[in-house]
């Protein structure tokens, strides 16, 4: 599929003013390349999904430094990649202290795994906050996050349950994320 350059320039330099039909532009029209680039990647749908939204999140939020004189999607990409590489990191980082304490610990012990009720109460005022702060969004904000989080929707039942487009879920989903993470940074703050 052909890009319209100068359309796709207008786009980006509307998104930078905070366009959010310009958003939903860049979204609808790179989505299926992030995604198969992950996809490919991963073997694994829920992953290759978890990291094209970090992708589009990331770029979104640092979309000023995107220079126009490459390729817009070959940018989404390298971010793309980038996400990638620093998840597998982590997870052969955590795979090798698991190995090493492993190796190192010479006395089998059995360890409870059952919450103590300081665990559970910490968990219950986690999960109160979060809940608090989440009501400070849009009522339209709250309703998909909680379908998503809460209910574990995918985004083809999400976009079911509420009559719109996947992307615009999608936009949301990314939207409602951001300003949640401002209204918990503000509180710590």
């Amino acid at each position: 599929m052909e890009i319209n350059q100068e359309l796709l320039l207008q786009k980006i330099q509307e998104a930078k003013k905070g366009s959010q039909s310009a958003f939903n532009y860049l979204l609808d029209k790179f989505w299926n390349d992030v995604y198969g680039f992950q996809l490919k990647k991963t073997q694994n749908e829920y992953e290759a999904e978890d990291i094209t939204v970090q992708t589009f999140s990331k770029a979104f939020k640092r979309l000023e430094t995107f220079d126009e004189n490459y390729s817009f999607s070959t940018w989404l990409i390298a971010i793309s990649k980038n996400i990638h590489v620093d998840i597998l990191r982590k997870k052969n980082s955590q795979l090798r202290i698991n190995t090493i304490s492993e190796s190192t610990d010479k006395v089998n012990t059995i360890v409870d795994e059952t919450p103590s009720i300081e665990d559970k109460l910490i968990t219950e005022q986690n999960l109160a906050q979060l809940l608090q702060d989440i009501k400070k969004l849009k009522p339209h904000y709250q309703e998909v996050l909680n379908l998503r989080f809460f209910q574990e929707k995918s985004y083809k039942e999400i976009s079911e349950s509420l009559g719109e487009p996947m992307n615009n879920v999608k936009v949301k989903l990314l939207r409602a994320k951001k300003l949640l993470s401002e209204i918990i940074e503000d509180r710590k703050s």
